[in-house]
């Protein structure tokens, strides 16, 4: 089908696509006119959504979402909100309201449910491109009626939006108050066990001194056993060869055994030369005899004394040294005690510090959340309330018929189209070769005459003319 065989189309069923343009036209209209008007109310409210947090001052990230708008637009929208709008304006207390529930559902369900869906399908939420407003609009019949809703929304959705921001924060502010009592608690408990653990150890400074003062005590001690230990040894030494008496150095070097034996060499000299000169029985014999012996008996005590004193200082040294390694070994327990002190001390210091912190920690986030839940603030504040209208919203009679126009001139010419389908005769040489595939030879144009005198017959009198191919 080409433009030409439209055109013809629609100027051979032009009675028929006037007509249904004309009912189409017709019956919007009446709808229209029929139709009661409805009036509608809009209040604008403005969300703050680049606003900061009051208590830390922070930019809040959950605003900066770029779900955030839609968020709040499902929150507008919801039945909580809806149900809040029923409750605040009483309408489910109207007899009138419960009355039409009864018809309206038979008693199913409650009268606020009801009533909510209803407003929630009149209610309309738009919100702007390029700022943070948003626009709720509420149509009804009554215009003051209309008004009061939209406010109604405005005012329950400012109020639910404090109470979500709320809610999870006294939720949030219990949690820490149980915390915090238990943290006081293990604060409390790890004090009094350093506490307890320093009066049992008698500590009374932290401070690393004591460890210190003993660390060198001990360190003086094992300096001082090696000496005792050296001289312990050459004590012994000294103790075995004094034994011996002979080659002891002890014995030899000492002052009054070598006077005694300067003099016994002497006596003996003298006792040699009598023992020539005189007989074993002369008296100057036995004399210088006696005086040997004497001497002899006196060296032999000095060097029995010279050993005696001798051993006994070995035994004082070896003595020494016993008292020093078990002052070094006292020492030593004595450091590693003050050791283990100190690290478990160090371990209590830590859990108390731990303690500490996590107290102070929960204490600092209970008082937030305890601030945030008694905050009545909020980001949101409506702009704009709603008016009752002075002009109705709708039926709109020039819109409708405008659409009626467009819809009944489509409805036409498909109608046209759809007769012309059913029942297609020929208009057009075109159309016989399309449809019989001959090719058309001539065609014979019928024209009515015009009429020159104006009379009925020569209206009617048709002009034929031939045309060859």
């Amino acid at each position: 089908m080409n433009v030409h065989q439209f055109l013809l189309i629609l100027l051979a069923r032009k009675k028929i696509i006037l007509s249904t343009l004309l009912v189409t036209v017709l019956l919007a209209l009446g709808w229209s006119l029929v139709q009661q008007k409805t009036y509608t109310a809009t209040a604008s409210v403005l969300l703050n959504y680049k606003g900061v947090d009051p208590l830390t001052g922070l930019t809040m990230p959950g605003q900066l979402m770029p779900g955030y708008m839609a968020t709040q637009m499902d929150i507008i929208g919801s039945k909580n909100v809806a149900l809040r709008v029923v409750d605040s304006l009483r309408l489910a207390s109207s007899p009138a309201v419960a009355k039409q529930f009864q018809e309206a559902t038979e008693g199913r369900g409650t009268v606020r449910d009801w009533l909510a869906d209803l407003l929630l399908k009149k209610l309309e939420i738009m919100p702007s491109r390029e700022s943070s407003v948003v626009e709720i609009s509420f149509k009804g019949a009554d215009p003051a009626f209309a008004a009061a809703v939209a406010n109604a929304f405005a005012d329950e959705y400012q109020k639910i939006s404090v109470q979500l921001k709320t809610e999870p924060a006294k939720k949030a502010s219990s949690y820490f108050n149980e915390q915090t009592k238990q943290l006081r608690d293990n604060l409390e408990a790890a004090q009094a066990r350093l506490s307890k653990y320093q009066q049992e150890k008698g500590i009374v400074s932290l401070d690393n001194n004591r460890v210190d003062i003993e660390l060198s005590r001990l360190n003086d001690l094992s300096a001082q056993l090696v000496v005792a230990q050296t001289a312990a040894m050459e004590g012994s030494s000294r103790e075995r060869m004094a034994g011996g008496a002979v080659n002891s150095p002890d014995v030899a070097n000492n002052a009054l055994i070598q006077n005694l034996r300067v003099q016994m060499a002497s006596a003996e000299t003298k006792l040699a030369e009598a023992g020539s000169r005189f007989g074993r029985n002369h008296p100057q014999y036995l004399s210088a005899k006696a005086e040997v012996d004497k001497l002899r008996a006196e060296l032999n005590a000095a060097v029995g004394t010279v050993s005696k004193s001798v051993g006994a200082n070995a035994q004082v040294l070896r003595q020494r040294e016993a008292e020093l390694r078990s002052e070094l070994a006292a020492q030593k327990a004595r450091v590693l005690e003050l050791n283990r002190t100190r690290d478990e001390l160090g371990v209590m210091l830590k859990d108390l510090d731990s303690a500490q912190r996590a107290f102070d920690s929960a204490s600092q986030r209970f008082s937030q959340t305890r601030i945030e839940a008694h905050s009545e603030q909020s980001d949101i504040s409506v702009l704009n309330p709603a008016v009752a209208p002075t002009e109705p919203s709708g039926p709109r009679v020039l819109l409708n018929t405008l659409v009626s126009i467009l819809l009944g001139t489509i409805l036409g010419v498909g109608l046209a189209l759809l007769l012309e389908l059913l029942n297609r005769p020929v208009r057009s040489p075109s159309d016989v070769k399309d449809m019989l595939g001959i090719p058309v030879l001539g065609t014979i144009e019928w024209r009515p005459a015009r009429a020159r005198s104006g009379g009925l017959r020569s209206l009617m009198t048709p002009r034929r003319l031939l045309r060859l191919n």
